[in-house]
C-alpha cells in the first residue's frame, strides 16, 4: 500500500509543476497582451488561453492543497469541540466529501465525453474544451484518492503504514 501512496505523492508533485507551469504560462499571455495592447496588436483570444490555464491552475493544485490542509476551513466552532468529537466531525466531514467528490468526478468525465462527442469548442480560437474538462476530471480523480486516504486513516492505529 505504501507503493501506491508514494506513487500518487509523486503524481501531485508533477501535477503542483504542471499547475506552476500553467500559472507562468497565464502570467506570460497576459502580460504578452498588454505589451501588445500597447502598441496595436493584442493577442487573439487570449481570454480564452488565460481561462483554460487558470482551469488547470486550479485543478492541478487540488491535490496538493488538500494534502497539505492549506484550503479554507471554518475551524472557530470547531476548536472549542472536545479532541474526540472533533476526530467524529472531521471523519463525517471527510466521508461526505468523499461522495461529493467521486460524484463531482463522474459527473465531470460524463460532461467530457459528452462535450467530445458534440464537438463543443472553444468561441474565438476553436479549441476542444473536452481535453480541458478531462484534466480537471483526472485531477478531483486523485483528489479522491487522498480524501479516501484521511477516512482510512481514522480508523487506523498506526498511521506510519499508509
Amino acid at each position: 500500500m505504501k507503493a501506491f501512496w508514494d506513487f500518487l505523492d509523486k503524481l501531485q508533485k508533477k501535477m503542483k509543476m504542471l499547475g506552476a507551469i500553467s500559472l507562468m504560462g497565464m502570467v506570460c499571455v497576459t502580460c504578452c497582451d498588454v505589451v501588445g495592447r500597447f502598441f496595436g496588436y493584442p493577442i487573439f483570444g487570449s481570454e480564452e488561453i488565460v481561462t483554460f490555464l487558470v482551469t488547470l491552475v486550479v485543478a492541478f493544485s487540488l491535490p496538493f492543497s488538500h494534502q497539505e490542509k492549506i484550503h479554507v476551513g471554518v475551524e472557530i466552532i470547531v476548536r472549542l469541540l472536545k479532541p474526540k468529537t472533533r476526530a467524529i466531525t472531521k471523519f463525517c466531514t471527510d466521508l461526505v466529501t468523499l461522495a461529493l467528490m467521486i460524484t463531482i468526478t463522474v459527473m465531470m468525465y460524463d460532461f467530457a465525453y459528452t462535450t467530445q462527442e458534440s464537438g463543443e469548442v472553444s468561441m474565438n480560437l476553436e479549441l476542444p474544451e473536452y481535453m480541458i474538462i478531462y484534466a480537471l476530471a483526472t485531477c478531483f480523480f486523485v483528489l479522491n484518492f487522498y480524501v479516501l486516504k484521511d477516512v482510512v486513516l481514522f480508523f487506523k492505529k498506526d498511521k506510519g503504514d499508509l
